[in-house]
């Protein structure tokens, strides 16, 4: 996610929302899980796999929405 922006401009808004940060984070360990659950080297049921992909899909638009709000603030 946000493969297209700056590293810098991505870890200065981590640095300075704390929000922002831990929901970033969130979504990697969700993002690790759900890929290690796809290979087979997570074992869990489909119920937890969809539940995990749904958190997933939720905590990236909220993180998108909240780089969009920083984007017409800075502009």
């Amino acid at each position: 996610m946000f493969e297209n922006q700056q590293r810098e401009d991505v870890e200065a808004l981590m640095n300075a929302d704390a929000e922002f940060r831990r929901l970033y984070q969130h979504h990697k360990q969700l993002d690790s899980k759900v890929h290690d659950a796809d290979i087979g080297v997570l074992p869990i049921d489909d119920m937890t796999l969809a539940s995990m992909k749904k958190e997933k899909l939720v905590a990236k638009a909220r993180l998108e929405r909240m780089w969009a709000d920083r984007a017409h603030r800075t502009h």
